[in-house]
């Protein structure tokens, strides 16, 4: 029987599960380039939001402001996924010896509920890669709202 500290033999990892856990941590450090887009351009709309708000058309602040708001929810997301990264990459190396271990530790550290049924590692990587795809969409949104309102102060 496992207990808070050690992982039963059985709960181990095998090493195409590390290998796994490995190439996910990769790919979420590779899709950084992806995410360093949304923090620019939620800085640039409030920038321009805090300079021009007075002279703006409603619908170019009602833009600048959509791709703050944007922003915010996008930072959250990429605030998880590089949390995600870093727990694959420990998964990977060993530092925590299996999902088991890692459930019990995200419920001692108040992060997570203990589930009553263990989540298999496919579960948690297409969990991650959904948050993936969700926080891509978040950033070309961000990207059509800041389209939208340089091109209706364009027009101005």
């Amino acid at each position: 029987m496992a207990t808070d500290d050690r992982t039963a033999p059985e709960d181990r990892m095998a090493p195409a599960d590390r290998a796994l856990c490995a190439a996910t941590a990769s790919l979420l450090h590779s899709y950084a380039a992806v995410a360093a887009l949304g923090l620019p351009l939620s800085a640039v709309a409030l920038i321009a939001l805090a300079l021009t708000a007075a002279s703006l058309s409603i619908v170019t602040g009602a833009g600048y402001g959509a791709v703050v708001a944007l922003g915010v929810v996008e930072r959250g997301f990429w605030l998880r996924l590089g949390f995600d990264a870093g727990l694959f990459g420990d998964m990977a190396s060993g530092a925590i010896e299996s999902p088991s271990t890692l459930d019990r530790t995200l419920h001692r550290l108040g992060l997570r509920a203990m589930p009553h049924v263990p989540r298999d590692l496919d579960d948690r990587v297409a969990g991650t890669r959904r948050l993936v795809r969700w926080h891509a969409l978040l950033v070309v949104a961000q990207c059509a709202m800041m389209m939208l309102a340089l091109t209706m102060a364009a027009w101005r």
